[in-house]
């Protein structure tokens, strides 16, 4: 049975209370219904826009930790564990980063991405012991990541996480969360009370995947995975990937179809060294050494600047 504490945490959330604006949606028409869900939703990237310097500085962050070595390791429970996992598997095959640059921890191993593993998310214990089989160290950033803002899972891997020096992060959708107090950097969107009241896999989970999006992306561009604004360091690992890598060369470089397939070959497949060769008039081995040279930044090694 949940405690009297329990019930009265829960009862001072924003994203446990009651919706006046959907109190009879049980009654509209399906259109109707519909219709009050995308009036809701409109809503989140409001709340996402309103914590946007914080967002930046856990990019910041998460940049400097590639840069040193590190890691950025998502951990949650329930919906929120589950969009971490999300974002980090895509992680290697959008931006070649290896599988262990990003990783996604959720509460009760992988078996709960796809069936509730009952209790696993009220173990603090747990979350450091999930942050310690990955060996953490004061280089990487953790991401606790918990719609309420109150999960035990998430904040005894935090507390391990600062216990060890690493840049903590809590992603949350209540103000003044108990995550947000116990990380370096609070992001707390709120998006007010769910279309059904508690089911934060809707708004909720929604400003977490928009937030999760940017703190990927935005430092995955910062490390030079990304030129103008598009994706050149793609993983080639399907027939759909094969001609997107193609366009995005034929787009980088106003070359044709031939020449593309032609400067990919000679790439060895890769995106970046195709382009670098493509615009600078470079041999393989001399881009290569460009750019290695400018970190793998493209902008840098077309440059030309020492």
């Amino acid at each position: 049975m949940p405690t009297p504490n329990l019930l009265s945490d829960l009862a001072r959330l924003a994203s446990e209370g009651r919706n006046p604006d959907t109190l009879h949606i049980d009654r509209q028409s399906t259109l109707d219904m519909l219709t009050t869900m995308n009036a809701q939703d409109k809503q989140v990237p409001e709340a996402v826009a309103r914590v946007l310097p914080a967002i930046a500085s856990a990019v910041d962050h998460i940049v400097t930790a590639f840069q040193q070595g590190g890691r950025l390791i998502y951990m949650g429970a329930g919906t929120s564990g589950r969009l971490g996992v999300l974002d980090a598997s895509e992680c290697p095959p959008t931006f070649s980063v290896p599988a262990d640059r990003v990783i996604g921890l959720i509460a009760g191993g992988p078996e709960a991405m796809f069936r509730a593993q009952e209790g696993a998310e009220d173990n603090a214990q747990l979350g450091a012991d999930d942050l310690q089989q990955l060996t953490l160290s004061a280089k990487d950033v953790v991401v606790g990541i918990a719609a309420s803002g109150r999960t035990p899972y998430v904040l005894g891997g935090l507390h391990y996480a600062r216990s060890l020096g690493a840049t903590t992060v809590a992603l949350a959708c209540n103000s003044g969360s108990a995550i947000g107090l116990a990380a370096d950097i609070a992001i707390e969107p709120e998006v007010g009370p769910e279309v059904i009241t508690g089911s934060t896999r809707l708004k909720s989970g929604t400003a977490q995947k928009l937030v999760l999006n940017m703190l990927t992306t935005a430092s995955m561009i910062r490390i030079g995975k990304v030129y103008q604004n598009l994706m050149v360091d793609l993983n080639a690992s399907n027939l759909k990937l094969q001609a997107r890598a193609q366009r995005i060369v034929m787009q980088a470089t106003e070359v044709n179809e031939v020449q593309a397939a032609e400067a990919l070959t000679a790439a060895d497949n890769n995106v970046k060294l195709a382009i670098l060769m493509l615009l600078s008039g470079l041999d393989k081995a001399e881009a290569q050494a460009r750019l290695q040279q400018h970190k793998g930044v493209l902008n840098a090694a077309l440059s030309r600047q020492p």
